[in-house]
């Protein structure tokens, strides 16, 4: 079976077990750069990554010399060692979370209520709170089950000892007695 184009630079370079480290990474810098791009989306991550892998590649060369021919492909080694340590990246990145220059930041809107709105919905809960305590025990009771509980209208009127109609007008007595109160603050 022919070897392909790369396989045969690999044996060729591999035969040479002289070639120095930096004919090696002329070779093979920018695919692997291309490589880890691919996978992190950040250039200067990648030129990181690509820097790591170097020096792991170099680690694993004997007793830290720079016998690459000991290496059947250097170029799949180097690319599995890239790979490797774009997945450890993305792991590290999902736990920890992209970093975000501040500037992007600054424009995100805080969750927490403006002072006036807070204000605001406290007197408003005070006024519904009048509301229920003022309105018929029955209204308050069919009203609370339904939107709190989540009870139907047929459980509430088995609760109750009244029909699932009846049951109906009393809730919607009960809104528009809570609705009432609130219009009357506006």
């Amino acid at each position: 079976m022919p070897a392909s184009g790369a396989q045969a630079e690999d044996r060729t370079f591999v035969s040479n077990a002289d070639q120095s480290l930096d004919q090696l990474l002329r070779r093979y810098y920018g695919e692997l750069n291309a490589l880890a791009f691919a996978r992190l989306r950040n250039r200067d991550a990648a030129a990181d990554l690509v820097q790591d892998a170097i020096v792991r590649f170099l680690a694993a060369g004997r007793n830290g010399g720079h016998d690459f021919g000991q290496f059947e492909s250097p170029r799949y080694f180097l690319r599995a060692i890239v790979a490797n340590l774009a997945i450890d990246a993305a792991r590290r990145n999902r736990r920890r979370g992209l970093p975000v220059p501040l500037e992007e930041v600054l424009d995100i809107a805080d969750q927490a209520p403006l002072a006036d709105r807070a204000v605001a919905a406290r007197q408003e809960y005070a006024l519904l709170r009048v509301a229920l305590d003022n309105m018929p025990a029955r209204w308050r009771q069919a009203l609370l089950l339904n939107r709190i509980e989540g009870w139907s209208h047929a459980r509430i009127g088995r609760h109750l000892g009244i029909s699932s109609t009846m049951v109906g007008k009393d809730i919607l007595a009960a809104l528009r007695r809570c609705l009432g109160a609130l219009a009357s603050t506006r």
